[in-house]
């Protein structure tokens, strides 16, 4: 693998523990945790390795710390001597990719990561929203099903070529659920509180967007691929327009990992908890190494795949 695309881990992907064998491994990255605190307000490091799962998950919370998970990972692979052509993050992921790519300081990505998962926690709070996962169905098919259903249900994740998310009012998307299940088909409601990238989220998308007038984003070091368009981004002019968009728009990211392939990726690498974005790689570009890194036994994987050592 010599042209690398870096992938930075969607909310969700949060578990118990997480970033902690890493931070073992590499003390010096303990710095990530500290800074984020200080911004924070809370002790991040202890909310990453001892809070348990149900108060990780919370919006406030799991944001930040999938963000210093991330950037851990991140620079942990670098000291392998592995570096990235290209960075992409799923939904939240992209403020990873942000930080990584030099576009944010990692000061200011917690500034921004805080005021984001602020405002989304609050419009959560002000409507009964909610999100599923859809198996084995085309997106096409997906989006007439929703069309069929009464109240507001579509499309919003396009995933991989077999699973797309849907979000909506939670009474349209329980009744779109139960039309895939008519369908023989599966679906699995995630664990958010909201419809996230829908029009339901325009309110938090208004404070966010005022709430990071100031912040500086520079142009990035390594090229940036967009949930928004699917294709490499190329205007950093008005980040936060482009940020408070990208919470009320569908996450285009099988377009995306196919624009990324189609530039030249020969392999994908993903910081963070869990490996969804891994499997989704496989789903949708056949062929493509593609590696998690999480925690001492996958950090060791891809050094074995790629001939160093760990």
């Amino acid at each position: 693998m010599n042209n690398i695309c870096f992938l930075f881990s969607g909310q969700g992907s949060q578990y118990p523990g997480m970033g902690r064998e890493l931070t073992e491994q590499f003390p010096e990255l303990e710095k990530i945790y500290d800074t984020g605190s200080e911004i924070l307000g809370f002790d991040l490091k202890q909310a990453c390795w001892n809070l348990p799962a149900e108060e990780l998950a919370k919006t406030e919370t799991a944001q930040p710390a999938i963000l210093a998970t991330s950037l851990i990972a991140f620079e942990a692979v670098q000291k392998l001597g592995i570096s990235p052509a290209m960075v992409a993050g799923h939904s939240l992921g992209e403020y990873a990719a942000m930080a990584a790519s030099g576009m944010l300081s990692l000061e200011d990505a917690f500034r921004v990561i805080k005021a984001r998962a602020a405002a989304m926690s609050r419009c959560a709070e002000g409507q009964d929203g909610s999100m599923a996962a859809v198996m084995g169905l085309s997106p096409e098919e997906i989006a007439q099903v929703c069309e069929e259903t009464e109240g507001f249900v579509l499309p919003v994740n396009f995933n991989s070529p077999a699973q797309t998310v849907v979000a909506g009012e939670s009474g349209a998307v329980a009744a779109a659920m139960e039309k895939f299940a008519e369908m023989g088909k599966k679906s699995v409601k995630l664990a958010v509180s909201a419809a996230f990238h829908s029009k339901l989220m325009q309110p938090a998308a208004e404070e966010f967007r005022a709430a990071i007038q100031d912040i500086h984003f520079q142009t990035p070091k390594l090229d940036f691929y967009s949930n928004l368009t699917g294709e490499k981004l190329t205007d950093f002019s008005n980040m936060p327009g482009y940020l408070a968009k990208h919470l009320v728009s569908p996450v285009q990211f099988v377009r995306e990992l196919q624009a990324i392939h189609s530039a030249g990726a020969d392999g994908f690498v993903e910081c963070g908890p869990n490996k969804v974005l891994t499997g989704l790689v496989k789903k949708t570009l056949s062929g493509v190494p593609a590696f998690n890194v999480e925690n001492a036994k996958t950090y060791a994987k891809l050094a074995e795949a790629c001939g160093k050592e760990s």
